[in-house]
């Protein structure tokens, strides 16, 4: 099975691979600077170099690339815009530079200009970007609170559809919990995943943000907990880690580092839950 982490790219992106490796994993995520600043990622090709060869030679991946914080693609506001714009156009050219094939971003806020007006800022925002064959750049559900977009299936799926780009789904199980999409129980797990499936299409599912949720369900509250130990809890988890449609995707862990519990022991824990982790 794919399951990682997101890694540290710190002293060098290079690195990620090796602290991938560390903890278990054989897929995995990164930011390209720090995600709470506007920032262009500063990639020299020679750590570029040493990171495809790592990833390759190691069979790591697939790599995702999560765009900044600040990017908020259904924004009414011309600067936020242009520089969300900007920011994922650095963010696609840092993959393509690094052979990664995603880069997830979540819709962002309307602030007050509507449901639809930020739904359709968000298209015509994806549609100014140049993306190469080699990238695709994915959507994540989101947590849902204030004015933010993503929460609802159906918000995914009018984006890709209406979008002129071959866009892709990131489903981050916390944000689905906490957006009142229910994943405790393996019956809660099939009917969110077929609602998923009618609604937006488990073929549109990329990658998996695996994170149990410290919050109850559709509290809209975004803070991640240990796999099997938050309010999904255990039979949620292994239930939809081993749902049909999740079995072939990419899981990357986004866990918190907290009482003697880091990246290692969530992705054990995983291939614990599986059927066949192997």
């Amino acid at each position: 099975m794919l399951v990682g982490a997101h890694e540290s790219i710190a002293g060098g992106v290079a690195n990620a691979v090796e602290r991938q490796l560390e903890n278990g994993g054989n897929c995995g995520q990164i930011f390209t600077h720090s995600p709470q600043v506007w920032q262009d990622p500063s990639i020299d090709e020679a750590d570029a170099e040493a990171f495809r060869d790592r990833s390759q030679t190691h069979d790591i991946g697939p790599w995702v690339i999560h765009s900044s914080y600040l990017v908020n693609l259904c924004t009414p506001k011309d600067d936020l815009r242009a520089k969300s714009i900007d920011s994922m156009q650095q963010e696609i050219d840092a993959a393509a530079q690094l052979s990664i094939p995603y880069v997830n971003v979540h819709l962002g806020a309307h602030t007050g200009a509507g449901e639809q007006q930020g739904l359709d800022n968000a298209v015509s925002a994806l549609d100014e970007l140049t993306i190469p064959d080699s990238v695709t750049v994915l959507l994540e559900s989101d947590a849902g609170s204030g004015t933010k977009l993503g929460d609802k299936f159906d918000h995914l799926s009018y984006v890709l559809e209406e979008s002129t780009h071959e866009l892709e789904v990131c489903l981050d199980t916390a944000h689905l919990f906490a957006a009142g999409y229910d994943l405790s129980t393996p019956a809660a797990v099939h009917a969110t995943m077929t609602e998923f499936d009618t609604t937006v299409g488990v073929d549109k599912l990329a990658c998996i943000h695996l994170n149990d949720s410290k919050h109850a369900c559709g509290t809209n509250k975004d803070e991640h907990a240990h796999i099997g130990k938050g309010k999904i809890g255990e039979s949620g988890m292994e239930a939809f880690i081993n749902h049909p449609a999740v079995d072939p995707v990419p899981l990357v862990l986004e866990t918190p580092n907290e009482n003697n519990r880091g990246f290692e022991w969530n992705i054990n824990r995983v291939r614990d839950l599986a059927d066949n982790p192997a």
